[in-house]
């Protein structure tokens, strides 16, 4: 009875950090407020995860996972197949090594993701999605979203191939994640992008942490490290312009020819003009909207 598996599943779920975990546990939670807790619980990187409760090996993950152990997922795959092309993410439990169960976890897309991709390619960026959930769940939503290419399927060693193919070609990549198994691609990217709401490992292997779950903020830190780099150019440019024309003229450069000195007073006041405008050209970046 699917019903009495729930709870075991559940049980092993709650050890997870996954989002997709989370999902079942409160899920499961609602009919089966008391759980027993999970004995010998280990995650497996890309796969799944699995623990012991009341005595009884559960184990709750993809369907290649238990097809890799040698399990029968012919009859699963029809309606995992079913499910991803509608955007769900299929979900195996196995208990005592016996396949049992087949759960459909409905990730919708978080509000503003369209937004986001749609401002970053407008940047002039390429959208990946690297993901090592199911290959139809991932090309559906990279289909609603409109997103340039899809690598799905991948454990995280898959995820950090996927970026240094990328990096091979001349692109510099910047790889955004919040769960464990983007840590080792955030590392090895360009610049890695952490989640603020995402997991600590991520956190921890990231350059730069966004405080919010919006991936709107993505785009928008994108163009503001874009604005940031152009103002540095500029101010560059304008003190380095400015103090090659006026330095000659406080040494007394043009005293021969028209018989003109700079007074201290007057090389001071220029001086402090300078940094007034290096300084307001750069409160310009206060005025950055969110990327659109």
């Amino acid at each position: 009875n699917g019903n009495d598996l729930l709870p075991l599943i559940a049980s092993v779920e709650a050890k997870s950090e996954h989002p997709i975990a989370q999902a079942v546990v409160r899920s499961v939670l609602e009919t089966h407020p008391d759980l027993v807790e999970a004995e010998g619980f280990e995650a497996l990187a890309g796969r799944g995860v699995q623990g012991t409760v009341d005595g009884r090996l559960v184990q709750v993950g993809s369907l290649r996972w238990f097809k890799e152990l040698g399990m029968d997922t012919a009859d699963s795959e029809t309606r995992a197949a079913t499910w991803a092309a509608e955007g769900k993410t299929p979900l195996a439990a196995a208990v005592d090594g016996e396949l049992m169960l087949l759960l459909a976890v409905a990730d919708p897309v978080k509000l503003g993701s369209a937004e986001a991709v749609e401002s970053m390619q407008a940047q002039g960026l390429k959208v990946v999605m690297v993901t090592g959930d199911d290959r139809g769940t991932a090309e559906a939503i990279a289909a609603r979203l409109g997103i340039d290419e899809v690598v799905a399927e991948v454990l995280p060693a898959g995820k950090v191939e996927a970026v240094e193919r990328l990096m091979a070609s001349g692109d510099k990549v910047a790889f955004v994640g919040d769960g464990i198994n983007d840590a080792p691609a955030l590392a090895t990217s360009d610049v890695g992008v952490a989640i603020g709401t995402g997991t600590d490992v991520a956190i921890e292997s990231g350059d730069v942490v966004l405080m919010q779950g919006d991936l709107r903020t993505v785009a928008t830190a994108m163009k503001i490290s874009r604005r940031t780099l152009n103002n540095v150019k500029q101010n560059l440019v304008w003190a380095f312009g400015y103090n090659v024309l006026l330095i000659p003229v406080a040494a007394g450069a043009l005293f021969p020819l028209l018989g003109v000195l700079l007074s201290p007073i007057l090389a001071a006041a220029a001086m402090g003009l300078s940094s007034v405008m290096v300084v307001t050209n750069a409160l310009r970046l206060k005025r950055v909207s969110p990327a659109a």
